[in-house]
């Protein structure tokens, strides 16, 4: 059996790793199968060959260790991926709130947003104030005040319009590319 291990040994973990797909695992399918086939080495009745049966057992370790595994699929941020390029999940895990500058510009047009709409009549301030800062749907902000819904898309229209008067445009912040390039062309 020692003879056998020794020589053995790397065809078992493949034979595990192949359907386990990851090296701990493998290795834990290999060492329990180890501990079966020592267990039960009366069984064996040489009708095939020891490395034959050896495989069975690992094959079977590998086959219980699946069936006990969550459904859910789990990947190691640590350990790389990718066929041709290997990266590492951590790195393609994007953040998608907002960076501080957005959060700051989201809160001054907010601010913004509200001081404009306090020069509003009440009806198209209400209607504004429902429909945009609160976000809800045409339906729901016609119904609360209770007026059809060609009305509450009139008042918006107003009300966009005066508020267009009152707000400068913002000029977007350039992006970091195009700020390295003109310093480029600076430095030459």
């Amino acid at each position: 059996m020692q003879q056998l291990l020794s020589h053995r040994w790397q065809s078992f973990y493949r034979c595990a790793f192949r359907l386990l797909g990851n090296s701990a695992d493998a290795e834990d399918a290999v060492q329990e199968a180890l501990l079966a086939a020592y267990r039960h080495v009366g069984q064996f009745r040489g009708q095939a060959q020891m490395a034959t049966w050896m495989t069975a057992i690992v094959r079977n370790c590998a086959l219980m260790q699946l069936r006990k595994r969550p459904r859910q699929i789990h990947l190691s941020l640590d350990e790389p991926t990718g066929d041709e390029e290997n990266y590492f999940l951590w790195e393609n895990l994007a953040d998608t709130r907002p960076g501080p500058e957005e959060e700051c510009r989201n809160l001054q047009l907010k601010a913004c947003l509200h001081k404009c709409a306090a020069r509003l009549s009440p009806a198209l301030r209400r209607t504004f104030q429902l429909r945009v800062l609160r976000g809800l749907s045409i339906f729901e902000t016609a119904r609360i005040l209770g007026v059809p819904p060609g009305t509450v898309k009139a008042h918006l229209a107003r009300a966009r319009k005066h508020i267009a008067r009152y707000i400068k445009p913002v000029p977007k912040p350039r992006s970091s590319r195009r700020l390295r390039h003109r310093g480029a062309e600076a430095d030459h």
